[in-house]
């Protein structure tokens, strides 16, 4: 059977009512297994992890946007993520016998198939871009929902799916196809987010930073921190441990420490056993020694 993950990430982390009424729509799927749901207050927003057999999958995740349109008023929503959708970004990654053109056919129809349903416009990203300005998500979404609103309807930046205006109350979405990415947060123990933003613009690839890294700010303020909240693009050429030890480099230029750290959705084994191997000073360790990489199928 083909495996293909999708990390559907929705504008909901405050309401768990309706968290649940939303994923429930994913739960008891033939060929689809619910990896975990996360919910956030403070980003206000739920990260999906799903995993499964290709048309079984966008049809799962079909069915959720339906609920996220139905239940999500962007009009009266704020957080600390960017987002500009009820369902905001919906990637598919290759995970086993699957290219990376299955998954930008598989992103495609469900571009397609959502506009056709809900009326939701769609921008694709990443692998499934159409051109170069549309690859980083964060150009796509600059401005979030309430900017959308003008800017959808400048030439340059209409929908490749949908007319050039947003859905009153779930905006427009992001769907596209990726390589597997680290969601790292690392936590300072102060409340100043200024410090975070200029650690985050010192560590990614627009800040002159590591080339595989997107970062940016966030307040968590029923923590009383704030972190330096990134995706790490390719975990292979920039590494956890050396992102990590940066920050706590960059932190101590203002007097600042780095409480601990979090990762959110799922993360590739062989990401941590590279941490593993440089904080334990292991010689000639390999992904060889790691017991669930020799059990049998």
């Amino acid at each position: 059977m083909k495996i293909v993950q999708c990390v559907p990430n929705f504008s909901e982390g405050r309401d768990l009512e309706k968290v649940e009424k939303i994923v429930s729509v994913l739960k008891n799927r033939e060929n689809v297994k619910l990896v975990s749901y996360e919910p956030d207050a403070s980003y206000n927003r739920t990260v999906v992890t799903l995993l499964g057999e290709p048309d079984a999958v966008k049809n799962a995740v079909i069915s959720m946007v339906g609920v996220t349109t139905e239940l999500i008023d962007l009009n009266n929503h704020t957080g600390e993520h960017s987002r500009m959708g009820a369902t905001d970004v919906i990637p598919y990654i290759p995970i086993k016998d699957m290219t990376m053109e299955e998954c930008v056919d598989l992103a495609k129809q469900t571009a397609k198939k959502i506009n056709d349903l809900y009326n939701v416009p769609i921008f694709l990203y990443e692998e499934a871009a159409k051109n170069e300005d549309r690859i980083n998500l964060a150009n796509i979404r600059k401005g979030q929902f309430e900017g959308m609103k003008e800017k959808i309807q400048l030439e340059e930046w209409a929908p490749d799916y949908g007319k050039s205006e947003i859905h009153p109350t779930a905006g427009a979405t992001a769907v596209g196809a990726r390589l597997p990415l680290v969601a790292f947060n690392i936590n300072l123990d102060t409340t100043n987010v200024e410090i975070a933003a200029n650690i985050a613009k010192a560590i990614r690839h627009s800040g002159g930073g590591f080339r595989y890294i997107k970062a940016g700010p966030a307040s968590i303020e029923d923590k009383g921190i704030v972190q330096v909240t990134m995706n790490i693009t390719n975990y292979k050429k920039t590494s956890i441990y050396r992102v990590f030890e940066t920050v706590k480099m960059e932190a101590k230029r203002y007097g600042v420490n780095v409480l601990g750290s979090e990762i959110v959705g799922l993360v590739p084994m062989e990401a941590l056993v590279e941490s593993i191997e440089y904080y334990l000073g292991l010689e000639g360790f390999s992904m060889d020694k790691v017991l669930e990489t020799n059990l049998f199928d």
